[in-house]
């Protein structure tokens, strides 16, 4: 049996590490749909329906699946339990919960990884993000209409083609994650998740009901669940697994800092399950929005990201009430991605705010030092696209900034906190400290965390450095 003293001394310090904290969640609810948008965002539904007609449909989606119950609910339940215990920021939670655990300081090193491949995420992810709004307006005003595979090709490299255009959808879109931010938790967060999530939900509801008419719905279910173990290669099991450990968000800060502000009796393993579950879901529905209208073109289901900004607007194009639902899809995209920045920017302003700076000066200062970054970005898709700063190493040869970026972020900073993290919480933190914050999940989340997680996440590891 555990100590208890030992536990209520330590659930103690926690609450008062949390007393600083502006505010927690009103609700289980409210902290589902924070997280749910932390995790629900280009990669739902840009990246996944690629990925897995790369990979052959329904066979990479059930290992997807699986990849998801060995790493992304394990690490979740984990990130999320480490917030709520230390109640602060992803740097300060790490200070305060290594210390609590007798563990060295040192382990706050795994915030400050967190927070920083937040921060770099959300540079580049902004610029990313904002080709969302001028395809809305394309879409709104028709410009879609009857365009054929030239012009919409022309249509996109015309905008990455130009720094200023850029320059202004990466400001706009980057004040509109300020401004939430700099709200705070009640004021801020919690209305914009409330009211955009749902939303989100809607929107893609909708468009999949519209996919159910063309005709080719069938085939997109077919494609999606049907397995096909004969295309499933090595290398698509490693993408499954890659893939469901960046989905939900892990290892930016983003559920350490939401975790810090979850009320002690919201049942964390409970919640996990049910964002883990929706944002399958959203990836699920997305697949059956997208590939339906492919499908009905006659157009390739494995077309990379080329196939959000230049395949699809052909395909509405086509379409009876085209411009109608190219509008909602791409707001869908634009609402998607503005929650998961959100989260990637409370990382840093959670620890601005422990520091003395006021929530909003936070906000701005976090948001204008990621904007500045984010404009080497956009520049590296255009006037920049020549500079490749790392050429004397074969391995990233003829790599921009963006691109180096990325590979950082996704590749070494990413995979490597969230081993640390599983270490952590399977190693180094006391078995019936966990135990308090999870109960009779423990049992099953620990031999999992302990040992099939730190294993799947080495091998995402040597798989992304091969």
């Amino acid at each position: 049996m555990p100590d208890s003293q030992q536990v209520a001394s330590n659930s103690s310090s926690s609450r008062s590490a949390t007393a600083t904290k502006p505010a927690l969640w009103s609700s289980r609810f409210v902290f589902i749909m924070a997280a749910v948008g932390s995790a629900v965002g280009l990669g739902n539904i840009w990246k996944f329906p690629y990925i897995t007609g790369e990979n052959g449909g329904g066979a990479f989606v059930l290992v997807y699946l699986a990849c998801i119950a060995v790493i992304g609910l394990p690490l979740m339940m984990s990130e999320v339990m480490v917030g709520r215990r230390g109640g602060k920021s992803p740097i300060g939670t790490m200070a305060v919960v290594a210390k609590a655990e007798g563990r060295s300081k040192r382990w706050v090193g795994v915030g400050i990884m967190a927070t920083l491949a937040a921060f770099l995420i959300l540079s580049f992810y902004s610029v990313i993000a904002g080709w969302t709004m001028p395809y809305i307006i394309s879409a709104i005003s028709g410009s879609f209409s009857d365009i054929n595979a030239e012009d919409s090709g022309a249509l996109f490299g015309g905008l990455l083609a130009s720094p200023w255009q850029l320059l202004l959808w990466h400001s706009i879109f980057m004040g509109l994650t300020v401004l939430v931010s700099a709200g705070g938790v009640r004021h801020g967060l919690e209305r914009a998740v409330t009211k955009l999530m749902p939303a989100l939900f809607i929107l893609l509801l909708i468009l999949v009901g519209y996919a159910a008419t063309t005709g080719h719905f069938g085939e997109a279910v077919s494609f999606l669940f049907k397995p096909d173990f004969s295309a499933l290669t090595a290398e698509a099991i490693l993408t499954a697994l890659g893939h469901a450990f960046f989905t939900l968000s892990l290892a930016s800060g983003a559920m350490m800092a939401y975790g810090a502000y979850l009320p002690k009796n919201v049942s964390i393993a409970r919640t996990a399950v049910v964002v883990a579950v929706m944002d399958t879901c959203v990836a699920l529905l997305a697949g059956l929005a997208i590939f339906p209208i492919v499908f009905a073109h006659g157009l390739a289901a494995s077309e990379g990201p080329g196939l959000i900004f230049v395949t699809l607007p052909v395909a509405f194009g086509q379409m009876p009430g085209g411009g109608f639902f190219a509008t909602l899809f791409f707001v869908l995209l634009l609402f998607a991605a503005w929650t998961s920045s959100i989260s990637m920017l409370e990382s840093l302003v959670s620890y601005l705010n422990e520091k003395g700076v006021s929530r909003v000066k936070a906000a701005i200062g976090g948001g204008f030092a990621a904007w500045l970054v984010g404009i080497t970005t956009l520049l590296s898709l255009n006037v920049w696209s020549d500079f490749t700063p790392m050429d004397s190493f074969a391995r990233f040869e003829g790599k921009t900034l963006f691109d180096l970026y990325d590979y950082l972020t996704a590749n070494i900073m990413m995979p490597l906190v969230a081993f640390l993290i599983a270490v952590f919480v399977g190693w180094k933190m006391k078995p019936e400290h966990s135990k308090a914050e999870l109960g009779a999940w423990h049992k099953l989340w620990f031999p999992v965390v302990r040992y099939l997680t730190p294993i799947a996440l080495l091998i995402v590891f040597a798989f992304n450095l091969r």
